[in-house]
C-alpha cells in the first residue's frame, strides 16, 4: 500500500468499517466523527479489566466480572414483558444471566445448554441468587473476553463493545507510513513512528501520559503541519510579482515632522517594515499586530499616503462604521490638501454613494474608507495597491487567501488588530503572514490607574464619578448581561442604566446588543461629541474607537471576564493625554484565579504580558472572551504545555524554507490534518 492509498484509507467513509451501518454512521458524525482518522482521536477516559476470571462463590456485587459458566436451563416467559432467563453454574455455585428486551433464539445462540461459556458483566444479587444482567460480553471464546477494554466517551446508542470493536478494527489495519519527518526530529521522539504513536495512544495503560515520547510526537504533527501549511501559503503569495510601489521618503517624512507627538520606535520599525514590502516586487501580507492605545492606525495611514504617491489607490475596511469614520477623520487632518479621500458607508445617499463608485472607478478617488460593503461585487476600482483591513481578527487562513486573490496581483494586504495574543497562537493563527509587531505605547499616553472595588462600595465609586463628570470628563460602565437573568447572579446593563439614570438625571445613556446599528451610531456619536457623561453598555463597545474625554471605565463582575477581554475593555479609556482610571467591581466570594486576574490587570498595562498569563490561566480555547475563528482546534496540541513544540515545529519550518526543500514528502501528513484545501495541488 503507498503513501496515497495510507491516507485514502484512514480518510474513507465510516461505512468501510464492519459493524458500522447508516444508524451508527449518524451517531458517530454527531461527536463529528466523519471518517476513519477522526476516530482515531477520541481517547479513552478509563478502561475495564476483564482480564482476571473469578468463580461464583468469590463474585463481588456491584462490580464488573468475568466468569466461565455452563448454562444449565432456560427460563423463557409466556409475558413478553417478563425478563429471559438462563441459569448456569460452575463448581462453586449458581448465577442467572437475565435478558430484558431479547430473543429466545438469540440467548439460546449465545448461551447454548451444556457449554462452557465465558461472560463478563455487572455483578447483581436477587433472591438469593447471583445475576447478570443483559452482560456486555459472552463468548464461548474465553480469548476474546479475558482482555483489558477501553472505555470512551459514548454517544448514546453505541455501546461500549461495539465501540472498542470498530476502533480496533482501524488499529489493526493502520498503515505503515513512509516517515516524513527528518532524523533529527524524529530522534527528539525516540525514533518513534507515527503508526506505533497511534498504537501507543489507545493502550489502557498510557491513559493521560501527556509527557511520553508517543504523545509529543502526534502533537508536533499537528502543530507541523498547521505551520507547514501557513508557511505555503506565505511561499505562494511571495511568488506573486506585482509591480513595486516608489516611496517618496521626503513626503513621507515631511507628514511625520508635522504630527503633534512623536513615533515610538516600534511605529517607526513596523512602518519601515511595511515599507520594504511595499516597495518589493513580491506581494505583501502582513499583520500589524499592537496593544490597545498603541498607534497602529497612524502607521497604517503613513503607508496608505505612501501608496497613493505612488499612483495607487488604497482601501481601508474596518469593522463597524463609527470606527471607518474615525479612521477617516484622522485621515483628513494629516492627509496633504491634495489627497482625494471618501466615506462610504450605510447611510450615504444613494446618489453620493453613485457619485463615489463612478470616481473609484475613474481613479479619481486616492482613498476609500468603509465596512466590509467596499468589498462588494459592484464596487470596481481602477488601480488597488494596498488594502488595510481593521480588527478583522475573526478572519480564518481561507478568507484571508481569498482577500489576497481579491485585491489583484498588485494589491499588497495589511491587516491590524488591536489583540495581543501569546507568541505560540500567534504562530498558529497568523503563520500565514509577516507579522509587524507594536508594543510601546506612544509618550503621551499615560498608564490607566487599575482598581477593584466590592460591590457593595458603590456609594464610593459614585462620588468619584460625580467629581469626574465636574472636571469635565466622560464613563463608560460596562455589564456582562442586557437584562436580568435568574441563573446567572451577574448586573444588567439595563437595570444599571435605570438606576444611574436616577443618580445622574438627563447625563446617562444604554447601549447593547439589541441596539440596531443606526440607534448605536447615533448614541456614540452623541456621547463623543459630549451630550452625554456616563454609557452604559455591555461588553460591545468597539476595539479601537478613541473617545479621548472618556478617561473612566466600570466594569461589573470584574472576576466573570477573561483577563485579556478585561485589558481590552480597559483599553476604551486613556486615549487622550488625561490621567485615567478602571475600576473593577466584583461580589466578595471570589475564585482564587478570579484574584489572580484581578491582581495581574492591577499590576501591569502590558497586554502582550496579560494575554500569556491568561493563556495559562484560563487554556488556549478561548483567551479574547469570545470563540476565535483562525484557532487550530488541536486535538492533543497545547500551546502552554507544549510551548517546546511550537518553538521546535517553527525553527524545522525555517529550516525547510531556507533550504527550499521540497514538501511532497509530507503530502499525506497535510491530507491527513485535514488542510489540504488550501494547498490541494501538492503532486
Amino acid at each position: 500500500m503507498n503513501n496515497k492509498r495510507n491516507y485514502e484509507y484512514l480518510l474513507s467513509d465510516l461505512s468501510s468499517l464492519k459493524g458500522v451501518g447508516e444508524k451508527t454512521k449518524n451517531i458517530l458524525k454527531k461527536k463529528n466523527i466523519n471518517n476513519l482518522f477522526d476516530l482515531l482521536w477520541k481517547l479513552p477516559k478509563s478502561y475495564t479489566d476483564r482480564s482476571l476470571s473469578s468463580k461464583i462463590k468469590n463474585l463481588k456485587i456491584g462490580e464488573t466480572q468475568t466468569i466461565t459458566i455452563v448454562p444449565e436451563k432456560y427460563n423463557f416467559p409466556r409475558i413478553r414483558k417478563l425478563p429471559n432467563k438462563v441459569l448456569c453454574y460452575d463448581e462453586t455455585g449458581k448465577i442467572e444471566c437475565v435478558f430484558f428486551n431479547s430473543y429466545e433464539g438469540y440467548v439460546k445462540k449465545i448461551l447454548p445448554l451444556g457449554k462452557e461459556i465465558t461472560v463478563s458483566g455487572k455483578i447483581g444479587y436477587f433472591k438469593n441468587k447471583y445475576q447478570i444482567t443483559n452482560p456486555k460480553y459472552v463468548s464461548e471464546d474465553s480469548s476474546l473476553i479475558k482482555q483489558v477494554h477501553n472505555k470512551y466517551s459514548l454517544t448514546d446508542g453505541i455501546s461500549e463493545k461495539t465501540y472498542n470493536k470498530i476502533l480496533n478494527q482501524i488499529i489493526e489495519n493502520l498503515p505503515n507510513f513512509n516517515e516524513w519527518h527528518s532524523k533529527n526530529i524524529i530522534a527528539k521522539f525516540q525514533n518513534i513512528s507515527w503508526n506505533n504513536s497511534i498504537k501507543e495512544l489507545h493502550k489502557y495503560e498510557n491513559i493521560g501520559n501527556y509527557k511520553s515520547n508517543f504523545y509529543k510526537r502526534l502533537a508536533f504533527d499537528e502543530i507541523f503541519s498547521t505551520f507547514l501549511v501557513n508557511s505555503e501559503i506565505r511561499k505562494k503569495i511571495k511568488k506573486i510579482k506585482k509591480k513595486n510601489k516608489i516611496i517618496n521618503y521626503d513626503i513621507q517624512n515631511s507628514i511625520i515632522k508635522k504630527l503633534d507627538f512623536s513615533l515610538t520606535n516600534d511605529q517607526i520599525k513596523s512602518l519601515n517594515e511595511i515599507n520594504k514590502d511595499l516597495t518589493s516586487t513580491s506581494k505583501m501580507f502582513r499583520l500589524l499586530q499592537g496593544d490597545v492605545g498603541s498607534g497602529k492606525t497612524i502607521v497604517s495611514i503613513l503607508a496608505a499616503i505612501n501608496t497613493v504617491n505612488s499612483g495607487f489607490q488604497v482601501a481601508v475596511m474596518a469593522p463597524t462604521e463609527i470606527l471607518a469614520r474615525q479612521h477617516y477623520n484622522l485621515a483628513k487632518k494629516i492627509l496633504p490638501k491634495n489627497f482625494n479621500i471618501k466615506l462610504i458607508s450605510g447611510k450615504s445617499e444613494p446618489k453620493v454613494k453613485k457619485e463615489i463608485l463612478k470616481n473609484l472607478e475613474e481613479n479619481k478617488i486616492n482613498i476609500i474608507f468603509g465596512t466590509h460593503a467596499i468589498f462588494q461585487t459592484k464596487v470596481s476600482f481602477n488601480k488597488l495597491g494596498l488594502i488595510i483591513i481593521d480588527e478583522q481578527h475573526k478572519f480564518g487562513v481561507n478568507q484571508r487567501k481569498k482577500l489576497s486573490d481579491k485585491g489583484g496581483i498588485d494589491c499588497d494586504v495589511l491587516l491590524m488588530t488591536a489583540t495581543p495574543i501569546p507568541r505560540t497562537l500567534t504562530m498558529t493563527i497568523y503563520g500565514d503572514m509577516d507579522i509587524s509587531i507594536i508594543r510601546e505605547k506612544p509618550k503621551n499616553r499615560k498608564p490607566i490607574k487599575t482598581y477593584s472595588k466590592l460591590e457593595s462600595k458603590i456609594e464610593d465609586v459614585l462620588k468619584f464619578i460625580k467629581n469626574e463628570i465636574k472636571l469635565g470628563n466622560q464613563i463608560f460602565w460596562v455589564c456582562p448581561l442586557i437584562e436580568e437573568s435568574k441563573k446567572l447572579d451577574h448586573s444588567s446593563a439595563v437595570r444599571k442604566f435605570e438606576y444611574l439614570k436616577k443618580k445622574f438625571p438627563n447625563q446617562v445613556c444604554l447601549l447593547h446588543g439589541k441596539t440596531n446599528n443606526e440607534e448605536k451610531n447615533k448614541l456614540l456619536n452623541n456621547f463623543l461629541k459630549n451630550k452625554f457623561k456616563i454609557l452604559v453598555s455591555t461588553t460591545i463597545i468597539e476595539v479601537g474607537i478613541d473617545f479621548p474625554n472618556a478617561n473612566v471605565i466600570v466594569i461589573e463582575n470584574a472576576n466573570k471576564f477573561g483577563l485579556s477581554q478585561l485589558h481590552q475593555l480597559r483599553g476604551r479609556v486613556g486615549r487622550g493625554n488625561k490621567n485615567s482610571t478602571c475600576i473593577l467591581m466584583f461580589k466578595s466570594n471570589l475564585s482564587d484565579n478570579a484574584k489572580k486576574r484581578i491582581n495581574i490587570l492591577k499590576d501591569t498595562n502590558d497586554g502582550f504580558l496579560i494575554s500569556e498569563e491568561d493563556m495559562k490561566l484560563r487554556g488556549f480555547g478561548d483567551i479574547l472572551g469570545f470563540k476565535q475563528s483562525g484557532i487550530k482546534n488541536f486535538k492533543l496540541a497545547d500551546p502552554i504545555h507544549n510551548n517546546d513544540l511550537f518553538l521546535l515545529a517553527e525553527t524545522e519550518i525555517r529550516r525547510i524554507e531556507k533550504n527550499n526543500e521540497d514538501i511532497k514528502k509530507f503530502k499525506p501528513l497535510i491530507k491527513l490534518y485535514d488542510r489540504a484545501d488550501v494547498i490541494n495541488d501538492i503532486a
